[in-house]
């Protein structure tokens, strides 16, 4: 069989099964187990799905560009936000980053609600200027143009100097195995700082990010506590994270 071939099996039986597994393709494409790792560091070198110990899941299919995400998937995203609202008490310090679903947080909160937010988003600090009760915290950095919003070692630095209530992460990819996950190197290593400072880690997914993987590894499954997600993403979510301790509402 054709290398092209191989490939094309594989992207089907990915789209269909939502993983597959390295001995299983061995067999049903008569080759090496050397072979089918290598087709899949090759198509995931490509972006058409994501390499992970003993096979294979998708990429999350969310867009990366933060305009193009602003419309995409709004009715969910509202539905995530009034649960994430819901859990925010006065005198709170939580985080909100760089995702289109933490917006849609910052724009639901109440306005008599009184805590502080700490962002490194530029749409979340826009839309919290007027807001009459909340503090904002800014923390600068290098400008990541497509996610407005900063990265490296300034914006680190600044949220290891906080000790939040709440972090609701936005989240491109949540994995049973690997953990949580994003397609950016400085993006994840700023969520990881504000994990580790944050004494609830909450997760923000619509629920095909579920079971998905990306490149770069945030925190792994035990540090996040809630994972907040769509009626759709709920049942999927709890059948994935039973027994891990981790509460899907």
């Amino acid at each position: 069989m054709l290398k092209e071939e191989r490939f094309q099996y594989i992207l089907r039986k990915l789209s269909e099964d939502q993983k597959v597994n390295l001995t299983t393709l061995s067999k049903a494409l008569d080759v090496s187990s050397y072979t089918v790792r290598r087709d899949l560091k090759e198509l995931t070198d490509k972006g058409l799905l994501q390499a992970v110990r003993g096979g294979a899941v998708p990429h999350s299919p969310t867009p990366h560009h933060f305009l193009d995400r602003l419309g995409y998937q709004q009715e969910q995203k509202r539905a995530i936000a009034a649960k994430a609202v819901s859990m925010v008490k006065d005198d709170q310090v939580i985080v909100l980053d760089s995702g289109t679903t933490a917006l849609a947080i910052a724009s639901m909160l109440p306005r008599e609600l009184r805590i502080t937010v700490v962002t490194n988003s530029f749409p979340v600090a826009s839309v919290l200027e007027s807001h009459p009760y909340i503090e904002v915290l800014f923390a600068g950095g290098r400008l990541y143009k497509s996610a407005f919003t900063t990265t490296g070692h300034d914006t680190i630095r600044f949220f290891r100097n906080i000790r939040a209530d709440i972090y609701f992460m936005g989240i491109c990819s949540i994995h049973h195995s690997i953990g949580v996950t994003t397609i950016n190197y400085e993006e994840a290593e700023v969520k990881k700082s504000i994990v580790e400072v944050s004494k609830q880690v909450i997760a923000l997914t619509p629920h095909e990010r579920i079971d998905t993987a990306e490149a770069f590894i945030i925190c792994p499954l035990e540090m996040v506590d809630t994972v907040i997600t769509d009626d759709e993403g709920a049942a999927v979510a709890r059948d994935l994270l039973a027994g891990t301790g981790i509460t899907v509402l």
